[in-house]
């Protein structure tokens, strides 16, 4: 039998190109077409590209403002591939921005930190502890030049503690200590000159001191320094100062001149007294000058036996009459002042009690005194005259 195929003459056989070949032009036509295609460049280089165009563009119209001819222009700076990192003139340029950004927030951020470092209280919320409560009543009062005419109002219910040992009173807004006695400016007065008056005053402040503010005398001791400025020549008075620190009892007190504590028994809280109060003269009688000072002084203790962190305050008022004699006309010490009167006005102390030494009276301490006879007063009332306090008598106090 015979088989009969359905090709045409010339159409049989095997292709005259070889599949392989075939193959092998496709790959390599296409690596070729690979190769040479444009490409398009990615995001960051186009960024950095058109960056770098607008930052030429910039300077060119800055130059041009500023009248700089430019011997040529600058090619434009293309990127690097952004594997490689920036060039070294962008390197150089973004070192010298970050110094300048330092530079700017350097500056404040140091005086920022040491303002902190000074009152941590700045910071939100106290890193350091505490609940930012301010550590005052508030700003001191200025100094006292007249009579107040109203007691000082009332202060928030505190209890005084050894780090605040004015807390819930006045004083915590008073001047300290010495610094609160300010003399005023002398003038003539009389047959005595400006220099006279002038250590007249001066004289009046070193009795206030000595008598009321000097650690000795707040100790027990003699009270040498204000005893100093008294006129050796006044009438009885040395005799009378003498025999009030020798021996005292009822009649011969020494607290009607001088603050004094028993060491033994109580010790004050820090360094500060608090201080208040007023000089002020006028001419007085045959061309002597007149002084009259009136201030009141706060001293916080704790017990010297007891409870060491339980603080009280003993409250004393002074008022005294001073004459700087004219010499001319007077049988007197140069330089040395006169006490014509003196008047006190304790608060916080035991009562019917004259052994030359205060006695402040704590809370958890039960007291051994006699209680108060007198009406209640406010230690702190400085509008009040003390004339007007009954004599003799041993009052309670409205506050300490």
């Amino acid at each position: 039998m015979v088989l009969v195929s359905d090709q045409q003459s010339g159409e049989a056989g095997e292709p005259t190109v070889p599949d392989e070949v075939w193959e092998r032009f496709a790959r390599d036509s296409e690596r070729d077409i690979r190769a040479s295609a444009p490409k398009e460049p990615s995001a960051r280089a186009r960024m950095v590209t058109e960056r770098l165009r607008l930052q030429d563009q910039r300077e060119a119209e800055q130059a041009s403002r500023r009248g700089i001819r430019r011997k040529g222009a600058r090619p434009a700076v293309q990127p690097e591939g952004w594997r490689t990192g920036p060039t070294r003139h962008e390197a150089d340029r973004r070192a010298a921005r970050r110094r300048r950004v330092w530079a700017f927030l350097g500056v404040p951020l140091a005086v920022a930190v040491a303002v902190v470092a000074m009152k941590p209280s700045l910071l939100p919320g106290h890193l350091f502890g505490g609940s930012g409560t301010p550590a005052s009543a508030g700003p001191e009062l200025p100094a006292e030049t007249s009579a107040p005419t109203t007691p000082p109002s009332a202060q928030a219910s505190q209890v005084p503690t050894r780090k605040r040992p004015f807390a819930g009173s006045p004083a915590e807004r008073w001047a300290d200590g010495a610094d609160a006695i300010v003399v005023p400016d002398a003038t003539p007065v009389g047959a005595l000159t400006r220099k006279q008056v002038a250590t007249a005053l001066r004289d009046t402040k070193d009795l206030l001191v000595g008598a009321n503010l000097d650690p000795a005398t707040l100790r027990g001791e003699r009270p040498v320094a204000a005893i100093a400025v008294l006129d050796p020549q006044q009438p009885h008075m040395m005799d009378d100062v003498e025999r009030k620190l020798r021996a005292p009892d009822e009649k011969h007190d020494p607290l009607t001149l001088f603050s004094r504590f028993d060491p033994r028994e109580v010790r004050l809280v820090g360094n500060v007294v608090k201080t208040r109060g007023r000089i002020t003269f006028e001419a007085g009688k045959e061309g002597s000058v007149a002084i009259h000072a009136d201030y009141t002084f706060v001293y916080p203790v704790s017990s010297a036996k007891g409870n060491a962190d339980e603080v009280t305050r003993t409250i004393v008022r002074r008022v005294l009459d001073i004459d700087f004699l004219n010499p001319g006309k007077f049988r007197v010490t140069p330089g040395k002042v006169t006490i014509r009167r003196h008047e006190q006005e304790i608060g916080n102390t035991a009562c019917y009690v004259h052994d030359g030494f205060l006695h402040p009276l704590f809370d958890s301490t039960a007291s051994t005194s006699a209680p108060p006879t007198g009406p209640t007063t406010d230690p702190y009332d400085r509008s009040r005259d003390i004339r007007d306090s009954p004599a003799g008598e041993c009052g309670a106090l409205s506050r300490t």
